[in-house]
């Protein structure tokens, strides 16, 4: 699933690319029965009003919140998208065969195969388009009018953006201790703590800090809770300079990988000798149903 870095390098990108354009049409392929009667496009009778509100309107900018793409419109409207595990907006001009839509330009990225599969399409003012594309439709989209933006339920219960200027070790720990007896990895995931930070950036920046990621919250020194500090704005700041991360489905809106996912020093990395070059051997357990990897000689277990 797309983490901080990855959603704020998309909404960088969208800033860059489709900003003050206008949306003229827009196409789904979404339709489940199981969503038919909710609020997002997924649902047909939904996606008929969301062409309404947004079609004619022209995009003002984007932000992320959490793992939330937020892109206002000039109406008072705003679209939110989950990504979940393998949504991906992309740039670009494309055309429909046969029911569904390819890049013009077979040569470009956008022709990677983990492009391949458009689910929404929005055509814009200047004859380009915004494409996203979602292999497994497990994404979220809906619209809601921007004054209303801090009473939307996918919004209102986040944490705190661990990238802001005002977010502080003291802020930090504060977050972490409302669940103070939860072990500090699920703790790092829970979004209404701290929003953003998934299992790849909490794996790295507690294999950063030294700390192990069965340790229990309020068991940890306060020594350890200043390098994770460290350790969690630096990792999310590599992640944004390396593009992002693309262990899995994840391109950027040219509709290429990221980088991030060369630079893991325990993600994913089960078996192979830690990175410290400590004598530990990277191991894989599972916290609360997530994959989790760390060193066992460096990461100190705190119980």
């Amino acid at each position: 699933m797309p983490e901080l870095p990855e959603v704020q390098t998309t909404v960088n990108g969208l800033n860059a690319l489709v900003k003050d354009l206008r949306i003229s049409d827009i196409w789904t392929s979404y339709d489940s029965l199981s969503h038919h009667g909710k609020d997002n496009i997924k649902n047909p009778k939904y996606f008929a009003e969301f062409k309404k509100a947004v079609i004619g309107a022209k995009i003002s900018g984007a932000e992320r919140q959490g793992k939330n793409v937020l892109v206002h419109l000039s109406n008072n409207q705003t679209i939110l998208t989950h990504m979940k595990m393998t949504g991906h907006f992309m740039y670009g001009k494309y055309e429909q065969k046969n029911g569904a839509w390819h890049p013009a330009d077979q040569k470009s990225a956008l022709a990677d195969p983990f492009n391949r599969h458009i689910r929404l399409l929005f055509t814009l003012s200047n004859g380009q388009h915004l494409a996203f594309a979602d292999t497994r439709k497990f994404a979220k989209v809906f619209v809601f009018e921007t004054s209303e933006q801090k009473n939307i339920s996918d919004l209102k219960l986040l944490g705190p953006n661990p990238l802001a200027r005002n977010f502080s070790e003291k802020l930090m720990l504060g977050r972490l201790m409302l669940r103070k007896n939860w072990k500090i990895k699920q703790a790092l995931l829970d979004q209404s703590l701290i929003a953003g930070i998934g299992n790849i950036y909490s794996d790295e920046m507690l294999w950063s800090a030294g700390i192990h990621p069965l340790s229990i919250v309020s068991k940890i020194p306060t020594a350890q809770f200043k390098k994770l500090f460290v350790a969690m704005r630096d990792v999310l700041k590599k992640g944004l300079d390396f593009g992002g991360d693309s262990t899995s489905d994840y391109r950027n809106i040219h509709g290429k990988p990221g980088n991030f996912q060369h630079k893991h020093n325990v993600y994913r990395r089960k078996g192979q000798p830690c990175p410290k070059k400590d004598g530990g051997t990277i191991q894989r357990i599972v916290i609360g149903g997530r994959s989790t990897h760390f060193c066992p000689v460096h990461q100190k277990l705190y119980k």
